[in-house]
């Protein structure tokens, strides 16, 4: 049963993978991925490579390098279990894929491991990872725009991201925050974002720290009045981040978006009736209307005689 569900959501899922797979960021981790296997499976190249092997069978696995890509499995398998994209589990096949073909050839020969993480290097320094361009309700803002943002309206709940675009963790989030903007996006409750890895200045101000090293990237700041009120990942006494999983449920319990999407849209309606009373003068009862046309007539029989 858990197989076919599996393979249903793949299937679900397929064309969406399939447009992924044709980027150049995808098409090339995908060759670098599996470097290794194919270097050891090709005839005519794989004969020519060094071998632990009993039987002396220079085109198969031998047994440290099937360990190596054992452990390979087990840890795609561990931190696939808090992905919450499927980027993101393509993102961390792709990685310690790499990871083990760095180990595999540098153990066949360092020259061969030498020019594979030059390849590496390269390939991360010129094919970006795919942003996100969905639709979405969000405001960007810059150091100069969101303080002002913020405090221009007192009854606007902001829901803000603080996110680089280098962090794989940030690009892997950005379709979940879009879909949450759409979903509850109101005049009330509004969705925004900041590149910390772009404004500095920004970072250290609301203390999101944007080193490489940070666990957090991506952080969600809940302001209301232009004051925080909560924010995610915690930040221990140390100034280390709490592991946090970014899904859709943990966001919607622990900021409370559907209360405060309630709230917003009554406070909305209820101002859009001031309004709305403010600019028309009310309507006349028909009681009064009545009355009115009744006593029209007694008036002008009074100024006939």
């Amino acid at each position: 049963m858990a197989l076919l569900t599996a393979l249903v959501a793949f299937l679900y899922h397929l064309p969406q993978v399939y447009k992924w797979l044709l980027k150049p960021y995808y098409i090339a981790s995908l060759f670098m991925s599996v470097a290794f296997l194919a270097v050891r499976k090709t005839p005519g190249i794989c004969d020519h490579l060094p071998t632990q092997r009993e039987d002396g069978n220079a085109c198969d696995f031998d047994w440290r390098e099937v360990e190596i890509l054992m452990f390979l499995s087990a840890i795609v398998m561990m931190k696939n279990r808090r992905a919450i994209t499927v980027e993101q589990h393509v993102g961390n096949i792709i990685l310690f894929s790499k990871v083990a073909n760095v180990m595999l050839f540098f153990r066949l020969d360092i020259r061969m491991g030498l020019l594979y993480l030059t390849l590496c290097i390269v390939s991360l320094m010129t094919c970006k990872p795919p942003l996100y361009m969905g639709p979405e309700y969000i405001k960007y803002f810059s150091d100069k725009t969101i303080d002002d943002e913020l405090v221009r309206d007192s009854r606007v709940t902001w829901l803000v991201e603080f996110f680089a675009n280098w962090s794989p963790e940030c690009q892997s989030f950005a379709s979940v925050y879009a879909d949450l903007s759409l979903k509850y996006n109101c005049p009330g409750l509004k969705f925004g974002k900041v590149d910390i890895g772009r404004y500095g200045e920004v970072s250290k101000k609301y203390r999101v720290s944007a080193s490489p090293l940070s666990k957090q990237l991506p952080s969600l700041v809940l302001f209301q009045g232009g004051k925080e009120v909560m924010r995610r990942p915690q930040v221990d006494k140390k100034g280390r981040a709490v592991s946090w999983s970014f899904t859709e449920e943990n966001i919607l319990r622990e900021f409370n978006l559907n209360e405060l999407y309630q709230k917003s849209k009554k406070l909305n309606k209820t101002k859009g009736d001031k309004i709305s009373q403010s600019q028309f003068p009310p309507v006349p009862e028909e009681d009064e209307t009545e009355q009115q046309g009744a006593e029209a007539p007694e008036s002008e029989s009074k100024k006939d005689k």
